[in-house]
């Protein structure tokens, strides 16, 4: 088993980062603690070939699946379907569902989940550095490509 390499850089309280190496021996981690997230989750999931998740599903929490690496055969309510690298797929909270590695390489997924609606269009952006009072994403141009 590789040692897990995994930088944790807290420049302040508001902003984190961290690393994502995946390790064979560890199925389920959560970067959540790792980056300080409270509201919603995110884990990392590692199953090496021919390992599978318990069948589960959630009170009030949506999931968002996203394959990093591998391939993976997520099953909903007993019917699986594939998801090669790169694909992502929402399961609603109470669908049960089970994460398999049916491939014969390592998989890699990053799991998010929410419970909360989502508060769209709450940002606010900015022309400049210097600026100091946003406006809404639509009203600021986009800027020009760097040089």
């Amino acid at each position: 088993m590789r040692t897990r390499l995994i930088i944790v850089s807290r420049v302040d309280s508001g902003f984190s980062r961290s690393r994502i190496d995946p390790d064979p021996g560890e199925r389920f981690v959560s970067l959540c603690r790792q980056l300080g997230i409270s509201s919603f989750g995110l884990n990392e999931i590692v199953l090496e070939p021919g390992q599978r998740g318990r069948i589960h599903r959630h009170e009030r929490q949506e999931e968002v699946y996203l394959v990093l690496e591998g391939s993976l055969t997520l099953e909903i309510e007993g019917e699986p379907r594939t998801l090669a690298r790169g694909e992502l797929a929402r399961v609603a909270p109470d669908l049960r569902r089970r994460l398999s590695n049916r491939g014969d390489e390592l998989l890699l997924v990053l799991a998010i989940g929410g419970a909360a609606p989502h508060e769209g269009r709450d940002g606010l952006a900015f022309a400049s550095w210097e600026d100091t009072k946003g406006a809404p994403p639509q009203e600021i141009p986009i800027p020009p490509a760097l040089p």
